[in-house]
């Protein structure tokens, strides 16, 4: 339960483009409140890239360094979320982790986490 499979990584040149895709396992009855990205870059601490809710509005967050470059979608299958990205830069380099909430009280916490893809950018 809860289980997240990530998938997409690798590696490109700066410019280029990766699309990273995170599914819940299958068998997973668990509805989701939102979805989202992080990153975790050698030596760095783990930050919030994009977000979206599960919900018919499907809000939208993203990181600074994200706007513009990144998107983050759901897929149409339960549980599935995309985070496109464009416009790559060597400062993105770092391990992906997706992330599901689900909710404690009123409270949508991520607590379900996958195991990350490294995406690396080079000059």
């Amino acid at each position: 339960q809860g289980q997240l499979v990530e998938s997409g990584g690798g590696s490109v040149q700066a410019g280029g483009s990766l699309k990273l895709s995170c599914a819940a396992a299958s068998g997973s009855t668990i509805s989701f409140c939102a979805m989202a990205w992080y990153r975790q870059a050698p030596g760095k601490e783990r930050e919030l890239v994009a977000s979206i809710s599960m919900t018919m509005d499907q809000t939208t967050t993203y990181a600074d360094f994200a706007k513009g470059r990144f998107a983050i979608s759901q897929g149409d299958s339960l549980n599935t979320v995309y985070l496109q990205m464009n416009n790559l830069i060597p400062e993105d380099t770092a391990v992906y982790y997706c992330a599901a909430g689900s909710y404690s009280g009123r409270v949508c916490t991520y607590n379900y986490w996958g195991q990350g893809t490294q995406v690396t950018v080079s000059a």
